[in-house]
């Protein structure tokens, strides 16, 4: 029987993972809803991906459960592989093969699927239809990638970060097939490391860090939970002495202050008065200013002000 769409479409209840003497996944629970954009974010080594092969039944978890749309693999593997669709970080296509012959093979491991001439369209191949998979570009792989992941009308897609080193153009037609997708109501598990893709496709995200879920909610929830709405990034003259954190954070409009490499970061919540107040304070101490920048926070300086470090950060 189908299962209820008030069902989650995705549950994770304690889920662990352990590599040797390394744990990758430390008793995940995850729920994501029907018809959501749920992103899993964090650095290299945080457990997102293992999360995502453990749920695609790539990977084998150590303890836990996975249930995808009210489905489990030990009972429902020949469903589940019938109505997920999956793109994998590093997608290993027969270079040998056209794209239409490419797209032809993967439909006919599904019972239901649209056209070829449909699908190819979706990904804004036509042009290459007829070229050998070896002969294109990243973003064109990328894109054939995903017609692959979407060629058995999935009802839950999972994409693991499917635009990590593509260009700023073809990144950007990945992220409209992937809104174009969401139109259609159904749902995506998507990891990344960039947060701009994030914040932009995701409705939910996760950020994870050591194989747990640290922060969870929409990205603006998660985003105002650190209490600031804008970032300072200021250096100072080589020459100069070190600036004490305190005195900063004593600075009106500021909040936190931190300093790496260098260079000194400020959460502040007035951005008026906190950037009139910094210069005035390493004028009255001749301290040359060398670089100053702001921005609106994001969901880097959430991760950022949960664990210390940056996200990118190995």
């Amino acid at each position: 029987m189908p299962a209820s769409l008030n069902q989650p479409a995705v549950c994770v209840r304690g889920l662990r993972k352990v590599y040797s003497d390394v744990v990758a996944v430390d008793g995940l629970d995850l729920e994501v809803a029907r018809g959501e954009c749920f992103g899993l974010l964090g650095p290299n080594g945080a457990g997102k991906t293992t999360t995502i092969e453990i749920c695609e039944g790539l990977v084998a978890p150590d303890g836990g459960s996975v249930e995808l749309l009210g489905l489990t693999w030990e009972a429902d593997a020949g469903e589940l592989r019938q109505r997920l669709g999956v793109q994998l970080q590093e997608t290993q296509l027969s270079e040998k093969l056209t794209v239409d012959e490419t797209v032809r093979l993967f439909r006919s491991f599904y019972r239901r699927s649209p056209p070829v001439d449909e699908i190819i369209a979706m990904v804004q191949l036509e042009e290459k239809r007829r070229s050998r998979v070896g002969g294109l570009s990243g973003g064109q792989k990328q894109r054939l990638a995903m017609a692959c992941a979407l060629v058995g009308d999935p009802d839950l897609l999972f994409l693991d970060e499917p635009t990590t080193g593509l260009d700023p153009q073809a990144r950007r037609q990945v992220w409209e097939l992937i809104e174009h997708f969401k139109t259609t109501g159904r749902t995506i598990i998507l990891t990344t490391h960039y947060m701009d893709e994030a914040e932009r496709l995701c409705d939910r995200v996760a950020i994870m860090d050591h194989g747990k879920v640290i922060a969870l909610g929409t990205p603006p929830e998660l985003i105002a939970s650190i209490g600031a709405e804008h970032m300072i990034q200021f250096a100072i003259g080589e020459e100069a002495a070190r600036l004490d954190l305190g005195s900063l954070e004593k600075l009106d409009g500021v909040r936190v202050a931190r300093s790496e490499n260098g260079s000194y970061e400020l959460q502040v919540s007035e951005l008026h008065l906190a950037v009139p107040s910094l210069l005035d304070a390493l004028a009255r101490r001749g301290i040359p200013v060398t670089e100053l920048r702001t921005h609106s926070a994001t969901l880097e300086d959430v991760f950022v002000s949960l664990t210390g470090r940056h996200l990118r950060d190995e």
